[in-house]
């Protein structure tokens, strides 16, 4: 089967979350099943590119309202991936240096679908599957079933999955004229709320609808930014696939990015080396818990309450807390300010450090996840698997793979997200680790599960062939 996923990020070519890595991990272990897939994403100005091997491969020219762009289209040569990939490079519009934010995303996103469209209409490009991902590929499953250019294309079955229903990538009307001709009885597929909607045309539009989570397809039910009632009509034809994680980039046993590798057998040695790195490194103390965060520092992920938190726990219990990430700058400040008062227990590091996650995934003692909204999450897979525990809100795919202490789990779970319990969970968490006989042999536990792509990528095969089978 020829398998083509499209996304606007891919790991390491370019990261902004969770999106990534999936697109990043999912086609190599579906390639390891035996299909032929590929990844088509933009060429960003960044590292990555300047550093790959990159062959020209195809050039052609889109129309996005009034304006005419060449677009090139290169095939990664080398680093190899796993999977084929392909960058759409359109000068002066997809290459940028970074991802989102811009001021003229409307027209980067579409013309990047464009572009994939008349790709993919050359009958050497042509998939047997065309999986999008999020709303910025959200118009591609209604023009190749509605546009009069992409007619070709109409019997081709199209996946959508949602990895986040809080970005869907409204437009005014006033952009429809960057679309191509479609028929405009089905102009009512775009719509929502009196505004062009990518995500709800791409849940109309595509033949099945995935989440990253049975959890959260559920949750999406009640609570999608508006989009409930829509995937409430659309059910049928909807269902939560488990995101994995890439256990071989993943392997503490492997990971180049650490201070000392280790495994199960050697897990008190090796995550005691990687954890005075970073004590040595952040001026704190190897001798009592170390509690890390990792993630973008947004209200979505519970981040605004992360200040009072550490306040609060530093204030009254014996701890470290390392926080790695950057976002909302009010709160990036209310973190720096703490570092003022607690110099010797406490630590903020604000940016992305790729091999600094890695190394706080091994060495730390617990992981807060005390997030709003976590379709998937990803970072408590990555947690298990280097034997940090878990401390997460019951949300989304941390409710699907996260089971409390208390409940004969693995990990530390609360209902809400509010300082009190965050706060009671380190201490339970305290407790925990005051358990040393315990706390190992929970992390040996937590090593042993298995949360790679294997099962992931054959039940999206499996619905891939359901599919293909209706044609």
């Amino acid at each position: 089967m020829n398998i083509l996923h499209i996304s606007i990020e891919c790991y390491p070519i370019a990261k902004v979350g969770g999106l990534a890595d999936v697109v990043g991990a999912l086609p190599k272990y579906q390639n390891g099943l035996g299909h032929d897939t590929t990844v088509i994403t933009p060429f960003h100005d960044n590292p990555f590119t300047k550093d790959a091997e990159l062959a020209k491969i195809h050039q052609g020219k889109i129309i996005l309202g009034e304006k005419s762009h060449t677009y090139t289209l290169h095939e990664l040569i080398s680093p190899n991936l796993g999977f084929t990939v392909y960058m759409v490079h359109i000068p002066k519009l997809l290459d940028r240096t970074v991802v989102y934010g811009h001021y003229d995303e409307a027209e980067r996103f579409i013309a990047f679908q464009l572009s994939v469209l008349e790709i993919i209409n050359e009958p050497k490009y042509t998939p047997d599957i065309v999986h999008c991902h999020d709303h910025h590929t959200g118009f591609i499953p209604f023009l190749m079933t509605h546009a009069e250019a992409y007619k070709n294309l109409s019997s081709i079955p199209t996946v959508l999955t949602i990895h986040n229903a809080q970005y869907q990538g409204q437009l005014g009307y006033d952009k429809l004229y960057y679309l191509p001709t479609f028929d405009q009885k089905k102009i009512g597929l775009l719509d929502w709320g009196n505004k062009i909607n990518p995500l709800a045309a791409g849940i109309k539009s595509a033949w099945k609808v995935t989440t990253v989570s049975p959890n959260y397809m559920k949750e999406l039910q009640y609570s999608a930014n508006g989009l409930e009632s829509l995937l409430r009509s659309e059910n049928k034809k909807c269902v939560g696939i488990l995101n994995g994680i890439d256990t071989d980039t993943w392997n503490p046993e492997t990971d180049t990015m650490l201070v000392k590798n280790y495994k199960n057998s050697t897990l008190v040695s090796g995550r005691k080396a990687n954890k005075k790195w970073l004590c040595d490194t952040f001026d704190l103390s190897i001798d009592t818990p170390l509690f890390a965060f990792i993630g973008r520092l947004v209200n979505e992920k519970g981040a605004d309450l992360l200040p009072e938190i550490i306040e609060e726990s530093l204030s009254n219990t014996d701890i470290n807390v390392l926080v790695l990430g950057s976002g909302n700058h009010e709160i990036e400040e209310k973190l720096r300010l703490l570092r003022d008062k607690f110099t010797d227990r406490y630590h903020v590091h604000i940016g992305y450090d790729e091999q600094l996650s890695h190394i706080i995934y091994a060495g730390a003692d617990f992981l807060l996840m005390p997030s709003r909204v976590e379709p998937c999450g990803l970072n408590q897979m990555y947690a298990l698997r280097y034997g940090t525990i878990p401390i997460v809100r019951r949300t989304g795919g941390l409710k699907d793979t996260v089971i409390d202490i208390g409940d004969g789990g693995f990990g530390i779970c609360h209902d809400q997200v509010l300082v009190w319990d965050v706060c009671y969970s380190i201490k339970r968490a305290i407790a925990l680790y005051a358990d040393q006989s315990a706390y190992k042999r929970l992390q040996r536990q937590i090593m042993k599960i298995d949360h790679s792509w294997h099962r992931s990528a054959q039940e999206y095969v499996n619905l891939y062939n359901s599919l293909i089978q209706l044609k």
